[in-house]
């Protein structure tokens, strides 16, 4: 279960895949809507796991109307978030750093292709150590459509000058499989909140439970 080629380089999402960050960020947003007197819950929230920032502010108009202040309900998530980080509630998710040590014994490069801002990816990958273990970094910032566009896997996969066909994308979400599909990257889905529907198992070179299965699958791919 290779796919077309061999492996040449990974593409990682962030949020859900690197970081156990959904949780927080669902909980922040929560929190600053509540400061706002917003009732928005958890199952709202999850619909914009794996959106990129317009969506996620066309979501919140749609359902709370036009006259909702979004610029003060995203500055009291990023408080909010900031506050949880700062609380060490932020961590690697389950088998990160054995795969990041596979890809540097391979030497096989690798880049980050996320939905976050460039701000806050930096300061979350300083947070847990592992800013420096790639190779190229693909924010919302440097993208003009983000996913499920596959703008962002294209922009990392030449960022790290391997072509699309001979890539690995690794993705928690719906849009981030998506995305990585229609650049022509395979991908493998490793679930955090949201469960695989029939359309993102159909698209995904496979569904594994963390990221030590995925050292494995490379291991065996050679």
């Amino acid at each position: 279960m290779t796919g077309p080629g061999p492996i040449r380089g990974v593409l990682f999402d962030m949020d859900g895949l690197l970081l156990d960050s959904e949780t927080l960020s669902l909980d922040a947003f929560t929190l600053g809507a509540r400061d706002l007197g917003y009732d928005m819950d958890h199952e709202f929230a999850r619909q914009m796991i794996g959106l990129p920032g317009d969506a996620c502010a066309q979501l919140v108009i749609d359902s709370f109307g036009p006259d909702i202040d979004l610029a003060a309900l995203f500055r009291r998530q990023n408080i909010r978030l900031h506050e949880l980080v700062q609380a060490g509630k932020l961590v690697l998710k389950k088998g990160v750093l054995p795969l990041l040590e596979m890809l540097d014994a391979r030497q096989l490069p690798r880049a980050i292709a996320t939905s976050s801002g460039r701000e806050r990816t930096e300061a979350h990958l300083r947070h847990v150590g592992i800013y420096d273990r790639f190779d190229a970094i693909i924010t919302r910032d440097d993208v003009t459509r983000g996913k499920p566009d596959p703008e962002p896997y294209l922009r990392a996969a030449e960022a790290i000058g391997v072509e699309p066909a001979y890539c690995l994308a690794l993705e928690d979400s719906h849009n981030g499989a998506r995305a990585a599909h229609a650049a022509g990257v395979r991908v493998i889905v490793v679930p955090d909140l949201m469960v695989p529907n029939e359309e993102i198992t159909e698209k995904a070179h496979a569904i594994m439970n963390d990221l030590h299965e995925v050292c494995d699958f490379i291991d065996r791919a050679g």
